[in-house]
């Protein structure tokens, strides 16, 4: 990398935010991979996994922008550790059900960290545009973020398995409890983080000013409702991978493993090219969408699984890319004081949207067959780019014109 690409690891403030996001979310699979061996351990049901996903991700995606509005004027060295020390005392809890097992206790702990882990994603967010988009270098520092975030989703799963497997789901519960304990002493050490904004504006009015301002602008309203589209077709082969690679490649748990390390190999690599491009983040929306659809396609008629795990890696190649290039383009345009608000919405959508994805991705499976489903994920996803691609020219062209 050039010497500006590296420049915001010598802000030290910066650091500290990208060490700690890149360890919450390896802390964050790992606590998902141990909370899924529990809660399927105790239950031996798929309905209750299911509830599981909808308790940390889906209820959380409509309750976060309320925390977020509220906490988002809060100086960032007293928010971001408060939030971490409260997860780290939640999932001490849930070390304990671990042994006194409670379905109804579990999912609500993990209801209670899936709002405050979107919380603190847009606070994170929210907090490297302050301190970097003064700098002129927020570009660059997202793709270091960037670059942390598909490490630990590469890392973060295998290690999850060593760590129940090895230690048991109790012990890595605490482990990661430990982790946030651990960010969130590193954050209170830091100084020099964005300080507090004092605003008198009731919750609600808050909460509305993130909403309005994505709706006002047609730009970041086009960016923001065409991601939540591409959400529900980038998810939709999610839940049905493991029938598509032992019906329709026929292969083993060995195949399934290797086709999940192709996609994750695929995010760090384009985690790297976003690191290394100077492309607008507009262009590098539009071709790793593109690239996703197209792998998706792909897949649908591979023939081996050497076939679809080369596809695999490229569609997680445009997966790595497309999701920080979207950030990068947001964050850009928005104003300083609905950094927040306006990255803790598009967090919520991508905690949301995959839930349609699963079900339609199941449905499909169900009625017409895997590969049939990878059709539909990679025909959704060209389409919600044509579109976009159509919305995007008249509001470039309006931008232009004002």
């Amino acid at each position: 990398m050039s010497s500006r690409r590296l420049a915001p690891l010598r802000v030290r403030s910066f650091n500290r935010l990208a060490a700690a996001y890149t360890v919450n979310e390896v802390g964050d699979w790992l606590g998902l991979v141990a909370l899924s061996v529990l809660v399927f351990r105790e239950t031996d049901s798929a309905l209750a996994l299911t509830g599981l996903f909808l308790a940390a991700n889906l209820v959380p995606a409509f309750l976060a922008p309320l925390l977020t509005a509220r906490i988002d004027r809060t100086a960032v060295r007293r928010a971001l550790p408060a939030i971490y020390l409260v997860e780290g005392a939640i999932f001490v809890a849930l070390a304990l059900f671990a042994h006194s097992f409670s379905l109804p206790a579990v999912l609500a702990l993990a209801l209670a960290d899936g709002v405050l882990l979107l919380t603190a994603r847009a606070l994170s967010r929210a907090a490297v545009a302050a301190t970097l988009g003064p700098l002129g270098l927020l570009r660059e520092g997202n793709a270091i973020v960037n670059v942390g975030f598909a490490s630990a989703t590469a890392i973060g799963p295998a290690l999850g398995g060593i760590v129940v497997a090895g230690l048991g789901v109790a012990e890595a519960l605490l482990l990661d409890a430990a982790s946030f304990a651990f960010i969130a002493a590193l954050l209170a050490a830091t100084r020099d983080l964005p300080a507090a904004r004092p605003d008198p504006e009731p919750l609600l009015e808050r909460v509305r000013a993130g909403f309005g301002y994505v709706w006002r602008d047609p730009y970041v309203r086009a960016l923001v409702i065409g991601q939540a589209a591409a959400f529900v077709f980038f998810t939709t082969v999610l839940p049905i991978e493991v029938v598509y690679a032992k019906e329709s490649l026929g292969t083993d748990d060995r195949g399934f493993g290797l086709l999940l390390a192709s996609w994750g190999f695929g995010i760090f690599v384009g985690s790297l090219v976003f690191a290394g491009s100077r492309w607008r983040p507009l262009a590098l929306i539009a071709l790793s969408t593109m690239l996703v659809g197209l792998a998706y396609l792909g897949m649908a008629a591979a023939g081996s699984l050497a076939v679809a795990c080369a596809l695999s890696a490229l569609g997680g190649i445009g997966n790595g890319v497309q999701w920080v290039a979207l950030l990068t383009a947001v964050q850009e345009v928005t104003d300083a004081d609905l950094q927040a608000r306006v990255v803790g919405l598009i967090e919520s959508a991508g905690a949301a949207m995959p839930g349609i994805g699963f079900l339609l991705g199941g449905a499909v499976a169900s009625l017409a067959g895997p590969r049939a489903a990878f059709v539909v994920a990679g025909g959704g996803v060209l389409l919600v780019l044509a579109v976009m691609a159509v919305v995007m020219r008249g509001v470039l062209r309006h931008r232009v014109a004002v």
